[in-house]
């Protein structure tokens, strides 16, 4: 029986997939990413210590769900935003850093589970595999 990853939950995948990725030598957690935010509508770093393998796993699954052919670093940048919560002022969207979007995708990249093409990235077979591997995981 062949699992998709579209039946398991997100949350669950996202963290099934992101231990698989802790095993990949080549996706590794820079040494700032735990004291930056992850946006300007944050209001605090990220509190989670596997923060970066998470955000990995979620950009491959974005990548595979997607209506799109390839997505670039703006549109996860639009997707990761969220709202700013202002006192005063209504609350407006405001849009993820790039930075974090960016070297995550390199990061996959260099461990060929994405790959980069005109306009964006697009996954792989290998890409779809570690879904797939990951989404058996959590079906189990």
């Amino acid at each position: 029986m062949v699992m998709k990853s579209l039946e398991v939950p997100a949350g669950r995948l996202i963290d099934s997939t992101a231990k698989h990725l802790k095993a990949v030598p080549e996706i590794k957690p820079p040494e700032w990413v735990l004291m930056v935010k992850s946006g300007s509508h944050n209001e605090r770093i990220p509190t989670d210590d596997d923060f970066w393998f998470k955000r990995c796993a979620s950009i491959l699954r974005t990548l595979l769900t997607t209506d799109r052919k390839n997505l670039g670093v703006r549109r996860l940048q639009h997707k990761y935003g969220g709202r700013t919560s202002h006192t005063v002022a209504r609350s407006h969207h405001r849009k993820a850093g790039g930075k974090i979007i960016r070297v995550a995708m390199q990061q996959l990249e260099k461990a060929g589970l994405v790959k980069k093409e005109k306009t964006g990235r697009v996954i792989t077979n290998a890409g779809k595999k570690l879904l797939e591997k990951s989404a058996k995981a959590v079906a189990a």
